[in-house]
């Protein structure tokens, strides 16, 4: 009588025992899937917050690409490549000077400046504005934007590939399809030079 009582209390009581410990599992089972579901989410916002950049090399392209075209039609029209060099100048003083003095003056910034920096950051400037002087030579030696800004555009990344590499040297071996990209950004140029359009 005593065996078939406690079979009887066994049989009774696994089930509850069953369901609590299927309640328990259940119960902290969110408690497992929440951290992923943050960390989840997390890891895709800093993925879409990482490709703003994206944003503002599409408005340099279009810049970049525009550039070219109004500047010689401006050259031809003022009728003296110093002229249109002024323009350039102008308009580089509007917005690369009065914008940010105007900025750093909010932000109280306008002092701090080490001698590195400035001279490596005037040196830019310099040659950003040798560029223009020899895009605008280029257009009154002849000249057409439909080509001479594609040879600009595709020989200016090999060099900036090539003393980007010399003054930071690439910690990994480089790639060979890097120098593929050379040759036929090479080729390419060789093909706009033999097949551009008479004027």
């Amino acid at each position: 009588m005593m065996v078939l009582m406690a079979v009887a209390t066994t049989v009774a009581t696994t089930p509850m025992l069953d369901l609590v410990g299927s309640a328990s599992v259940r119960y902290n089972r969110p408690a497992c899937r929440e951290p992923m579901t943050t960390t989840q989410t997390h890891s895709t916002t800093h993925k879409r917050k990482s490709m703003g950049w994206v944003i503002f090399v599409a408005g340099a392209v279009l810049s970049w690409g525009a550039y070219g075209v109004f500047l010689q039609q401006g050259q031809v029209q003022l009728g003296n490549p110093l002229k249109a060099l002024l323009c350039v100048g102008v308009a580089y003083f509007l917005i690369a000077v009065l914008v940010p003095i105007a900025g750093l003056s909010a932000q109280g910034g306008l002092s701090g400046f080490n001698a590195g920096g400035l001279m490596r950051a005037t040196l830019g400037g310099a040659l950003g504005a040798a560029g223009a002087v020899c895009i605008i030579w280029a257009f009154k030696s002849g000249g057409l934007p439909i080509y001479v800004m594609p040879l600009v555009f595709g020989g200016a990344p090999i060099v900036n590939v090539l003393l980007a590499m010399v003054m930071h040297p690439p910690r990994s071996s480089i790639n060979p399809m890097l120098y593929l990209g050379f040759l036929l950004a090479s080729l390419g140029a060789g093909m706009v030079l033999y097949f551009r359009p008479t004027a």
